[in-house]
């Protein structure tokens, strides 16, 4: 049985993930790219969240396509007002999301 060297609990009842979830402050915005494309950027993650993962996730439910680099995800299109609800189900506290 493996142990997590973060909170002592076996990996299956980890709750570092949690923890972390609950203390982030992520902003949504919209930025123009080339040829005047708008994408929709979540930045604010720290480390120890799987940014591969939420992008995944993201760009699956909202059927479009994106990217992650520098801590942030960028996802093609204006996706502001659809983020929100899909990160609180990831188990984002709903404070934490701005705007």
């Amino acid at each position: 049985m493996e142990i997590c060297p973060k909170c002592g609990l076996p990996m299956q009842a980890c709750v570092c993930e949690q923890i972390i979830k609950g203390g982030q402050r992520i902003q949504i915005t919209t930025d123009r790219k080339r040829y005047g494309k708008i994408v929709t950027v979540v930045s604010g993650f720290e480390k120890g969240i799987e940014l591969k993962k939420i992008a995944k996730a993201l760009k699956n439910e909202l059927a479009c396509g994106g990217t992650f680099h520098n801590g942030e995800i960028e996802l093609q299109g204006d996706h502001t007002r659809k983020i929100k609800p899909i990160l609180i189900n990831l188990g984002f506290d709903s404070d934490s999301v701005q705007e």
